[in-house]
């Protein structure tokens, strides 16, 4: 079926529309409603007007300004939430650096340390005496109650001084601005840090009253000296609260803040003077003061606190500072901390590193109670040449002090001081070691391997009780340093800090473990977790009853005999390889500490052992810390003499004594032409001597003694 083209050219055309009146007025001359279009002028074709144009649009300024509102008041939003979020209010109260800590002694009273600056507590204008708010205002900024936290004119006064200048020298803030820049941004002189100084600026003045703003102002400004805010630098320049504050000593002040570093008086006395009288007129032209009144402004006279300067870091103040941060948190304000260093004892240790007499090599020593509170601690011989603590810092090796843990593990075995161990070379392994004087004594006791130290013993009780229960001990008492899976670690190759073993040592004094080291008095209230995580375990009184005694005959008549006390101590000395480390670590009476001796590039020391110069700083601290003495010096017994033995070998006679001349002499001695007659009673008689001189000598074989008879005498 044919159904012609798909598409014919005359279907693009558009039929009739009902809606067109011209759709037929070219054929038929009618509009297709019927009508004849009207006939034009004669004269005149036929016209087509064009349309009218579309009306202007009037600007609907009502909407505009909508808009431009709701724009601003968008914006307005983002900034506050923008300066609420980066620039609270309450940052206008905070010191302008970071908060002062002065640490105590544990007696709660004496100050050890001081770290950060000196910061006042705030103040209020309203309770200021009138002339003390005023002084500042003077030379700071005469408007401040009038404008609203900028002001144009010092802002002009300071860009035509800039330009001239060539550069950003002067700021033309307000004190307002001045607030701004202190408490929340840095005090670079850019253009960029002024526009957010301004936007801050805006915001202090739209929350806070006049006199609030003032108030923290005076609470922030710098004084120099490292004091900031009012009532610290009058108590430390006038040594007087700030309500006491004199016209003159207010003037000086006031004039500190523009150059507080150059102008402090304690150094500068004669520029802080002429700034104050600058302060003084700038009063005087404010209406503040009269001529009259300015003219009985003296010069202002100091009297600075005498207080001890406070060193800002010490060994034991750099350890403990930043766990009194964390325990004070957030803070605003100078702040004290007791702490628990005994200064009597941190004394007694500085003296006992002092005369060990070390020349190149260095010395740390850590001391604690039992519970882990560490009353005394030195880490190096000078801290102003090297504030590096080796008591907490530095990882080195324990030596010998590790076979702590060796002999825990084997009396936890089961073993005995009394049980037996091969003090003979052995070999584990690839690993042969040796005892450091090359000597063996075959089969012994726990206790006197322990005593001498004996390396072969340590290695052979690791083999036998196990590498991992080795770890395990030391894991027990404390220890947190990576120790290596080897026998090896008996002889304590696995380094750990001395402040860490010396805590290991004193589970051993507590009877418990772990012992954690901590220098604040008051321990924080741990949670649930820590409580759990940080529960004590009672050691097994058998095993310690025998670690004890191992470690009271190392001092009593082991390796550590120079550290004997004249109470019973118990401790253990340590050496490494070639001498680089020696160590003593022990306690007595209730005090645990451990003591280090070497070099900080942990290069050796020939004739450095852990029973010399370390257990000496040990024995001394120790003395000297616990008001004990050094014990008494052995007794020697004189060795007998054979003559006076003889004598009072004779029996006394009962009766009378009858010299028979002819009975022959107890003993007599010939020579040199006298002859010693000894009395069978005790009496002598020297005469000379009865053997001729052409008398012949005897024969030689005469001069010998018989076979049963020695030099004294028959057997």
């Amino acid at each position: 079926m044919n159904l012609g083209p798909p598409f014919d050219p005359s279907d693009r055309r558009m039929g009739p529309s009902d809606d067109d009146p011209f759709a037929n007025f070219a054929r038929t001359g009618k509009l297709s409603t019927g009508s004849t279009p009207p006939t034009p002028p004669p004269g005149e074709g036929m016209r087509f007007d064009p349309p009218p144009a579309p009306p202007r649009r009037r600007i609907r300024w009502g909407r505009w300004f909508v808009r431009v509102t709701g724009v601003f008041t968008v914006l307005l939003v983002i900034a506050i939430i923008w300066l609420a979020v980066t620039a609270p209010l309450s940052r206008s109260l905070k010191p302008p650096t970071p908060p002062s800590i002065t640490l105590l002694a544990n007696d709660g009273r004496t100050p050890i340390a001081r770290r950060g600056a000196v910061i006042g507590d705030p103040v209020d204008v309203r309770t200021l005496p009138e002339h003390i708010p005023q002084a500042f205002l003077a030379i700071e900024d005469r408007r401040f109650y009038s404008h609203w936290g900028v002001s144009p004119r010092g802002i002009a006064r300071a860009m035509w001084n800039n330009a001239r200048a060539g550069g950003m020298r002067e700021g033309g803030s307000t004190i307002t601005q001045q607030l701004a820049k202190n408490a929340f941004l840095s005090s670079d002189r850019t253009f960029g840090r002024k526009a957010r100084e301004l936007m801050i600026s805006f915001w202090l003045e739209a929350w806070l009253t006049k006199d609030e703003i003032l108030s923290r102002y005076l609470s922030n400004a710098y004084f120099g000296d490292n004091v900031y805010g009012l009532s610290a630098a009058a108590k430390h320049y006038f040594s007087k609260r700030p309500e006491q504050l004199s016209v003159a000593q207010a003037a000086l002040l006031a004039g500190l803040v523009k150059a507080p570093s150059r102008l402090a008086p304690t150094i500068n006395l004669s520029g802080a003077r002429a700034r104050q009288k600058l302060v003084v007129g700038a009063m005087v032209e404010s209406g503040f003061l009269t001529k009259a009144e300015a003219a009985d402004v003296g010069p202002a006279r100091l009297n600075v606190e005498k207080t001890r300067e406070l060193p800002s870091g010490t060994y034991f103040a750099d350890w403990v500072l930043p766990q009194a941060r964390d325990r004070a948190g957030e803070i605003a304000s100078e702040l004290t901390v007791t702490t628990t260093l005994d200064q009597r004892m941190q004394r007694a240790a500085e003296r006992a590193i002092r005369r060990a007499g070390l020349r190149e090599a260095q010395a740390a020593l850590v001391a604690m109670r039992p519970d882990g509170t560490v009353v005394a601690m030195v880490g190096g011989k000078d801290y102003a040449k090297s504030p590096f603590n080796r008591a907490v810092q530095a990882k080195r090796q324990p030596g010998s002090t590790f076979k702590l843990f060796v002999y825990l593990a084997a009396l936890r075995s089961g073993m005995t001081p009394e049980s037996t161990v091969e003090d003979r070379p052995v070999t584990i392994g690839e690993w042969s070691p040796k005892n450091s004087d090359g000597r063996y004594a075959g089969e012994i006791s726990l206790a006197r391997a322990f005593a001498k130290s004996s390396n072969v013993a340590a290695a052979r009780l690791t083999k036998d009780v196990g590498v991992s229960n080795v770890i395990r001990a030391a894991r027990d008492l404390g220890v947190i340093s990576p120790i290596a899976n080897e026998a090896s670690i008996a002889l304590g190759t696995s380094s750990m800090s001395l402040l860490e073993l010396t805590s290991a040592y004193a589970a051993i004094a507590a009877g418990e473990y772990p012992v954690r080291a901590r220098g604040l008095s008051e321990e924080e209230e741990p949670g649930f977790i820590d409580r759990w995580r940080g529960r004590r375990t009672q050691i097994d009184e058998k095993t310690l009853e025998g670690m004890r005694e191992l470690l009271s005959r190392s001092i009593a008549s082991g390796t550590g005999t120079q550290a004997a006390l004249s109470i019973t101590g118990f401790g253990k000395t340590g050496t490494t390889q070639d001498s680089r480390d020696a160590l003593f670590v022990g306690y007595a009476q209730g005090l645990v500490a451990g003591v280090w001796v070497g070099n900080d590039d942990n290069s050796p020391n020939p004739g450095l052992q852990g029973g010399g110069i370390p257990a000496r700083i040990w024995r001394d601290f120790m003395i000297e810390a616990l008001g004990v003495s050094a014990p008494p010096p052995p007794v020697v017994e004189e060795p007998e003499d054979p003559i006076a033995n003889m004598i009072e070998g004779f029996e006394e006679p009962t009766g009378p004594v009858y010299m028979d001349e002819g009975a022959p002499p107890a003993a007599e001695l010939e020579g040199l032409g006298l002859n010693v007659r000894l009395g069978r009673d005790g009496s002598f008689a020297v005469g000379p001597s009865d053997r001729r001189r052409d008398a012949p000598p005897p024969r030689r074989d005469e001069r010998r003694a018989p076979e049963d008879e020695d030099f004294f005498g028959p057997r």
